[in-house]
């Protein structure tokens, strides 16, 4: 299927009218009105404390061809690669922490593999995701495991207020023969909400490798992909501060890669599901319950020259008790349970794992002064307990400026792969888990046209897993990751500008030599203007040089994206968007040896009601 057999005529054409990264408002997006994951329970956005971002569903809704790795690589301290296209590997750095060393969550449940630590980004469709949260810095003290980097929270699209049956739908095709749509609806009455959403993508793709790719991996043939995606939630509430919910997601792609001459096709079949009944209870006007079941699954089956399934299950119990002590002071009690299961053809010598935790968090808002502590204890199979712990404190300089100090431990435990595999993989049984002291400092400022920001951290990050001499994994490294991150904003009438930049020092102690995929600069830079029905403007990426080993001898030259796009509203609820990414084809690469796509364009329509 080619839609757009002549895209770089097409995209020239649209040139004829200034383009840009499209908005809904002329005004300076603000975060959601409520936010979750910084405190683990719903409160005001703008009164969330720490380094935190929300990409709301204006932003996911004009993805058009890109990932939900892509969308969030356009925020700041936030990186991402993969391996020839968004079916590929793909890996999410975090304040740049390691791929494995922030927690993802698929509406508050993990979806971070048992197995091999990954997370399944290529199963994870922008269309169906109402808002995604994002919490920078260590914060095992509130979620556990895995959060060295920080939490990414991905919500779907659900219906809460009573409100009537709304719907959406999208179509879409552009360069590599790819199509995408997606349909769904919601609403609320009589005590009742509900939500249904599915989403299907179809590409040719482009070929993922090129002939530096190492260990005879090329093949010059295209290798594109097919995507399905369910989404839903029902949800009863049965009397005044009493609701019960079910939620649910099942995500599936197959796609092709690159794995040498004689393994060819070569493609590998990706499923990630996930579950939860939520039972949220006011038994008094001072004491809220949240009682949670969840069920998440990832499963992968290799089709090419490895022929091997993989995944895991996990099980997942929670209480969380939330606590108003007086007007200006809460605090909640946490008590979760955590089964992993290991799934696939891989024989592991021990192929179950438990965790039991217990967590306080206390907030605290005293005028101009806001505190917000917690410290959680994980006792793992195998392992005993792991204790982490969190200070946040921000005070209000006026009505504009707000100063913040935070303080925060983190771990990682090793996964099924690291433990368990077979001898020939270099498993070790006696690994101890990763851990993390996060320390950062922040200045904002923010008024009706302006929003500023400047936030200074460290993460030290002690006992890294690595192989020694002996291909066997140990906990030989540590490394300290410094850095520094300026943000920006400015709205003029319809123009609204944007900027960030990151500089940062992702070091391992042992060799000094800079973590692999990991730049020091990072420049992003956007402009908006609307202008009757259109909305016009550009956006523009730059990303220095990294290395893609550890020795830092394979270099990943820097370079510089320009994307533009433009958006037309016909009517209230239809509208029609072009994109047009990597405006000036350039070629560079995020894993040596792997193809980025070059100049590429993309039109979507969509109507809302």
């Amino acid at each position: 299927m080619k839609p757009f057999p002549c895209g770089r005529t097409l995209a020239a054409l649209s040139c004829l009218a200034p383009l840009a990264v499209p908005a809904q408002t002329t005004s300076i997006p603000r975060l959601e009105s409520v936010i979750v994951t910084p405190g683990r329970q719903i409160q005001p956005a703008d009164a969330a404390l720490g380094d935190v971002t929300v990409i709301g569903r204006d932003e996911l809704a004009r993805a058009g061809q890109d990932s939900l790795a892509q969308i969030l690589a356009r925020h700041p301290a936030i990186g991402m690669y993969d391996s020839g296209g968004p079916q590929t590997s793909t890996g999410v750095f975090l304040r740049g922490a390691n791929a494995n060393q922030t927690l993802v969550l698929l509406d508050g449940l993990r979806i971070n593999g048992s197995t091999a630590g990954a997370v399944n980004w290529n199963a994870l469709d922008p269309a169906l995701i109402e808002r995604v949260e994002i919490v920078r810095g260590a914060a095992s003290s509130l979620y556990g495991s895995d959060a060295i980097g920080g939490v990414i929270n991905i919500i779907t699209r659900k219906s809460s207020a009573e409100r009537p049956l709304s719907a959406f739908g999208a179509i879409g095709m552009g360069s590599h023969g790819t199509f995408k749509s997606s349909a769904g609806a919601s609403g609320a009455r009589d005590g009742w909400d509900y939500a249904l959403s599915a989403s299907m993508a179809d590409s040719d793709g482009f070929s993922a490798t090129n002939p530096l790719a190492q260990f005879g991996a090329y093949h010059p043939d295209k290798d594109g992909y097919t995507q399905h995606t369910l989404s839903g939630a029902l949800g009863y509430t049965w009397k005044p501060g009493h609701h019960v919910g079910l939620t649910a997601y099942n995500g599936y792609i197959n796609g092709d890669y690159d794995n040498g001459e004689f393994a060819h096709p070569s493609y590998a079949i990706t499923r990630q599901q996930a579950y939860s009944l939520t039972s949220t209870d006011a038994v008094t006007d001072d004491w809220e319950s949240v009682l949670r079941l969840g069920f998440t699954k990832e499963l992968g089956d290799d089709r090419g020259g490895f022929s091997s399934t993989y995944g895991s299950l996990q099980r997942s119990y929670s209480w969380q008790n939330n606590l108003k002590l007086g007007r200006d002071h809460r605090l909640s009690l946490v008590l979760e349970r955590l089964e992993e299961r290991a799934l696939g053809s891989t024989v592991y010598t021990d192929e179950r794992r438990d965790t039991n935790a217990a967590g306080l968090i206390y907030r605290g808002d005293m005028g101009a002064h806001h505190l917000q502590a917690s410290v959680r204890n994980d006792n793992i199979s195998g392992y005993g307990n792991q204790a982490t712990g969190g200070l946040t404190y921000e005070y209000d300089i006026d009505a504009r400026w707000r100063v913040s100090l935070a303080g925060n431990t983190g771990f990682k435990a090793p996964t099924f792969n690291d433990l368990y595999a077979p001898v020939s993989w270099g498993a070790n049984p006696d690994l101890r888990p990763e851990k993390s002291r996060n320390v950062e400092a922040g200045l904002r400022y923010a008024s009706e046209q302006t929003e500023l920001g400047v936030t200074v951290y460290q993460n030290k990050i002690r006992n890294l897993i690595i192989s020694d001499s002996n291909y066997v994994l140990q906990n030989l490294q540590s490394a300290t990751i410094r850095g520094v991150t300026l943000t920006g904003a400015r709205q003029w009438g319809d123009t609204t500008l944007r900027a960030s930049a990151d500089f940062m020092n992702p070091r391992n102690d042992s060799s000094g030599n800079q973590l692999n995929r990991r730049a020091r600069q990072v420049y992003r830079f956007g402009a908006e203007h609307r202008i009757r029905q259109w909305t016009l403007g550009a956006e523009y990426l730059f990303t220095g040089k990294r290395y893609d080993d550890t020795a830092n001898t394979i270099r990943l030259g820097g370079y510089g994206l320009l994307n533009l796009a433009a958006g037309y509203d016909f009517s209230h609820g239809v509208s029609a968007r072009l994109q047009w990414n990597n405006v000036l084809d350039k070629d560079y690469a995020n894993a040596y040896g792997y193809n980025m796509p070059g100049s590429n364009v993309f039109l979507n329509l969509a109507w809302r009601m």
